[in-house]
């Protein structure tokens, strides 16, 4: 579903389509898949329900595993699918992961500025 891409960031096509939630979500299992593959050291018990962080056009958001989302989906709330060039949802778009190192960098921005990249 992703390939490298870059030292921060993996590249991969997701469809994007608007939601009613709060949050970025797409679909549970292969949130966790992705989680344990590309986030995960393989050291001691990891969680697998971290948020991943993606970069759709200029804007950074952490995304969450949600079991109503369809398969190979990006979900965005309005107001974050508003900041995109996305015009007729859902589109098949190339995201940005980024890479465990910089989601761990970008959600800690996050809590000490509230709003920024979400």
């Amino acid at each position: 579903m992703f390939e490298e891409f870059s030292s921060g960031y993996y590249l991969g096509r997701l469809y994007v389509q608007p939601s009613e939630r709060e949050e970025a979500v797409m679909r549970r299992d292969e949130h966790e898949r992705i989680n344990e593959q590309l986030y995960t050291s393989g050291e001691g018990i990891e969680r697998l329900d971290s948020p991943l962080v993606m970069k759709v056009d200029q804007r950074h958001v952490a995304v969450h595993g949600d079991e109503g989302v369809p398969e190979g989906t990006l979900a965005l709330p309005e107001r974050l699918l508003d900041d995109t060039r996305i015009r007729n949802p859902p589109t098949l778009k190339e995201v940005l992961l980024a890479k465990a190192d910089r989601a761990d960098q970008l959600l800690r921005y996050q809590e000490t500025t509230p709003g920024v990249g979400t």
